[in-house]
């Protein structure tokens, strides 16, 4: 099983769901030294062994998989409606129609059966813990598990369920906050207190993440007790990342300077470039997938139309620190 206290480099590619990931980048992040990761979410099952296969053919390194554990949940159906009635101008506007809220476990059996064939050296979960039944079977094929945690209770409970180690994600983070509460208020403490607090209460291995993106904080977290940093939005410039166009743009912007966490998007929590969509849509209600759905066709369309203003571009709070380059030259920039 893949010791991560052995990585050539402390860098872990942090997974980025929705295109930036690619198996490219992965396998790049991997040969730099790191560990590179395939995001699941959003990938159907069979979508997934293929990113898999490709990653597989550009490393012999480890690469890890991350899946979203989607907890049953009743949105309010009023409350949607209503949320759909204030962006249908926008979409309007962009010529798409609105996608149909709905809940889906984001294809989990299936994709739990490819990790269980496939055997990637780690699985990390986000959104939740896994069944101590699902952690076992994995850890019988020799796959280091993984839990995604932002408060020291969650970080608790998941090695109490069986899992091998842990991703600390700090409020920094760009892109979705992996709370395992969907309705409440994300936990604000920063990354290297939440980190000290984790180290301190649980005896696994332990990632951390949120904010970096440079040589020094990588360094911090090390320091503090990780025995990596895991590092997504300093690669959403990189040459293999799949970052779309709209996206490059306001992270190349030298006047975008701040990001703000929103559920305006997907009705979960998730940290971006401040734009006029969020700025216009604080109150927007929980609800996940129903609104990743519901907003999917806009978002898509926004995208399309490279409109930075109604688009979501996640990024975490580093994101001025972000350059150009290969997944190569940016690992060799962040190792301390």
């Amino acid at each position: 099983m893949l010791d991560l206290r052995e990585l050539r480099v402390p860098v872990v590619g942090a997974p980025m769901a929705g295109g930036p990931t690619t198996p490219a980048l992965a396998a790049a992040v991997t040969e730099a030294g790191g560990l590179g990761f395939l995001a699941a979410g959003y990938r159907g099952g069979d979508a997934l062994a293929a990113d898999l296969e490709a990653a597989r053919a550009l490393t012999s390194g480890p690469l890890g998989v991350n899946l979203f554990l989607v907890a049953p949940f009743e949105a309010d159906p009023a409350a949607v409606d209503a949320y759909r009635r204030a962006i249908e101008p926008e979409a309007t506007r962009l010529g798409a129609a609105l996608g149909e809220p709905r809940w889906d476990d984001d294809d989990w059996e299936r994709k739990l059966e490819v990790v269980l064939d496939t055997r990637p050296e780690v699985v990390s979960f986000t959104f939740g813990c896994p069944s101590a039944d699902a952690l076992r079977r994995l850890a019988d094929r020799n796959v280091l598990t993984a839990v995604t945690v932002t408060t020291v209770a969650e970080a608790r409970s998941a090695v109490a369920r069986g899992a091998a180690s842990l991703a600390v994600q700090g409020p920094e983070a760009g892109g979705h906050r992996g709370t395992w509460d969907l309705e409440a208020e994300p936990d604000g403490t920063p990354l290297l207190e939440l980190l000290a607090a984790v180290v301190a209460a649980v005896p696994v291995p332990v990632v951390a993440g949120g904010g970096i993106a440079d040589a020094a904080a990588v360094a911090g977290v090390l320091d503090t007790g990780a025995v990596a940093a895991q590092v997504g939005t300093a690669y959403l410039l990189a040459g293999e990342a799949g970052t779309r166009p709209v996206h490059r743009a306001a992270l190349r912007d030298p006047s975008t300077a701040e990001t703000g966490v929103t559920r305006a998007y997907t009705g979960r929590w998730a940290r971006g470039l401040v734009n006029r969509f969020m700025t216009e849509h604080r109150d927007a209600p929980p609800g996940y997938p129903q609104l990743h759905h519901l907003t999917a066709p806009l978002r898509a369309a926004a995208a399309a139309a490279g409109d930075a203003q109604v688009a979501h571009l996640w990024a975490g709070t580093g994101h001025a620190s972000v350059r150009e380059g290969s997944a190569a030259e940016i690992t060799a920039a962040l190792t301390p």
